[in-house]
């Protein structure tokens, strides 16, 4: 298995290629679909709009939440195409993250004029 780095790396140079190619303003799924793509031809394992289920005080919910992209069943990809990320974009994904127990999620706004600005790496404390 891939060590997270080397997925979170492979995952930004594909990132970087795609905007450069594709530019910005694109709806946030035609970057999730192309991005999903690239990265099985890379020998990647991909889920699309993987359903969460979390438990609270004894409560079950099913299919909760949905992550946009979950690599390699380590890596939680959060694709946005907006002008400017906002707080909240993190605050979701952090909270994705200690759900999930994952260790490392990236938010890539495809929206900007270049994605140097785009890309969030967010880690879990657990």
């Amino acid at each position: 298995m891939k060590q997270i780095d080397q997925i979170t790396g492979d995952v930004v140079n594909l990132a970087i290629r795609l905007h450069k190619t594709l530019g910005p303003g694109l709806l946030e799924t035609v970057y999730e679909t192309v991005l999903a793509a690239k990265l099985i031809e890379m020998g990647y394992k991909v889920d699309r709009q993987k359903a969460v289920d979390f438990e609270f005080e004894g409560i079950s919910f099913t299919g909760a939440f949905r992550i946009d992209l979950l690599v390699n069943d380590q890596l939680i990809l959060e694709i946005k195409s907006v002008e400017r990320l906002n707080p909240v974009h993190a605050k979701q994904l952090l909270t994705y993250l200690r759900l999930t127990k994952q260790p490392v999620g990236l938010i890539i706004n495809f929206g900007g004029a270049t994605l140097k600005e785009g890309i969030k790496r967010l880690v879990n404390n657990y």
